[in-house]
C-alpha cells in the first residue's frame, strides 16, 4: 500500500497550487479520502475529505472557499486545488485513506498515510 504525494512547492501569497496524491495498492474506490498538513511547531490536522462516490466533501473553516477537494478514480487519485494562499498555509501536506466518511476529520481513524509534501507560502 502507497499514498504518493506531490505537487507542493514554494508560492506567493495569493498563489495557486495543485496537490495530487496517487494511491496504490488498494481499492481506491471503497475509501474515503482526506489531506491535512502540519505547520512547523504545531500539531496536524485536517484539511479536507471527500467521499468514495465524490459526492460529498468537506472542509477546514480556514481553507474553506479557498480549497477544492476532487478525486479520479480511474486514475486512483486524489487531488487537493488550493487558491488564495497565505503564509499561514505553509505546512507539509499529506493525504491518507479511510473507510469511515463520519470520521473523516480524526487522524485516528485512517488506515493509509502518504509521506507527505511541503507547501511553502512566502513572498
Amino acid at each position: 500500500v502507497q499514498l504518493q504525494a506531490s505537487g507542493g512547492g514554494l508560492v506567493q501569497p495569493g498563489g495557486s497550487l495543485r496537490l495530487s496524491c496517487a494511491a496504490y495498492g488498494f481499492t481506491f474506490s471503497n475509501y474515503e479520502m482526506g489531506w491535512f498538513r502540519q505547520a512547523p511547531g504545531k500539531e496536524r490536522r485536517f484539511v479536507s475529505g471527500i467521499d468514495w462516490g465524490t459526492r460529498n466533501t468537506v472542509y477546514a473553516d480556514s481553507v474553506k472557499n479557498r480549497f477544492t477537494i476532487s478525486r479520479d478514480n480511474a486514475k486512483n487519485t486524489v487531488y487537493l486545488h488550493m487558491n488564495s494562499l497565505k503564509p499561514e498555509d505553509t505546512a507539509v501536506y499529506t493525504c491518507a485513506a479511510t473507510r469511515k466518511w463520519r470520521m473523516i476529520r480524526f487522524q485516528s481513524e485512517y488506515d493509509y498515510w502518504g509521506q507527505g509534501t511541503q507547501v511553502t507560502v512566502s513572498s
